[in-house]
């Protein structure tokens, strides 16, 4: 059966007059009849779930993307609606299908938690940044009158003003503005190998100070110097085979005492304290 008087309009061309087909709605058991009523009822007033979503273009999110949002918050409208209560349908609609928008804002578009009250600055900002927009052609109102406009603090409004940008993120192969081929990720810091670097010299100095002082030689010259092992042979008068067994000698030597170091550290602190049984003396039996 057909809505009944969808030809006359309310406030809006798009708000059919649909009352007596809620009423009807209201009155039929679950079945294909209701069903079908339903669906005719989503159909008819889409076009005002439409001009709703195109409200909020222009805010990160495809208009496409905002039709199908609305249409939920249509459904749910219809799905919801009591016509009892004596309420138009559109009055119940508008405020159920914004607020199916917003929701859909708050929880899929915001890349950062943004805390409530921070969006609702936001918004306020962004009410006034439009309606100023009319009495200062030529130039972005300032935050003094934005503030003034909005009854705010100028801290709330730069606030508010940051959180306009804060729907998504910058790729980090975004381009610096102002730089020629330069990313924003070429300016982020990474790990330096150099640290660990640092640590290990500050390590094995104490160790290398505690070697002999033809070792040391020995191994400065192979290391800092970059000589081969004959030419450090040649140099002290010793033979090559001499100065191999001398650094493997080192190496074992420096890298028992790294092991080893942090072990000796706590080895005191594992062992617990001895006290003497009361009553006995040592070299006695009792």
């Amino acid at each position: 059966m057909p809505v009944t008087g969808s030809t006359r309009t309310h406030p809006h061309d798009d708000a059919p007059d649909t009352a007596e087909s809620f009423e009807r709605l209201a009155g039929l058991p679950d079945g294909p009849e209701r069903a079908a009523l339903r669906d005719e009822l989503v159909r008819l007033w889409l076009p005002m779930a439409e001009r709703i979503a195109v409200r909020f273009r222009g805010r990160g999110e495809s208009l496409e993307d905002l039709y199908q949002v609305a249409a939920l918050g249509l459904v749910k409208a219809v799905d919801h609606y009591d016509p009892e209560r004596g309420r138009a349908f559109e009055a119940y609609a508008v405020p159920t299908i914004t607020g199916e928008i917003k929701r859909h804002f708050r929880d899929h578009m915001w890349t950062l938690h943004v805390p409530r009250r921070v969006q609702e600055l936001r918004n306020r900002v962004r009410v006034a940044l439009r309606e100023l927009a009319q009495t200062t052609p030529g130039r972005s109102p300032t935050v003094a009158e934005t503030a003034e406009h909005t009854r705010l603090t100028e801290d709330e409004v730069r606030t508010g003003m940051e959180a306009l940008e804060c729907f998504t993120a910058l790729s980090l192969d975004a381009e610096v503005t102002g730089a020629d081929g330069y990313a924003l990720g070429d300016s982020l810091g990474e790990s330096d190998p150099g640290f660990e670097l640092v640590v290990d010299r500050a390590a094995v100095r104490p160790c290398l100070l505690a070697l002999p002082e033809r070792e040391r030689t020995i191994l400065y010259l192979r290391f800092f110097g970059g000589m081969t092992q004959s030419r450090i042979a040649e140099e002290l008068g010793i033979s090559q085979m001499h100065v191999s067994r001398l650094l493997s000698g080192c190496f074992d030597r420096l890298r028992g005492e790294l092991l080893a170091e942090p072990a000796e550290e706590a080895h005191p602190a594992e062992e617990p304290d001895q006290e003497p049984e009361r009553g006995r003396q040592p070299g006695r039996e009792g």
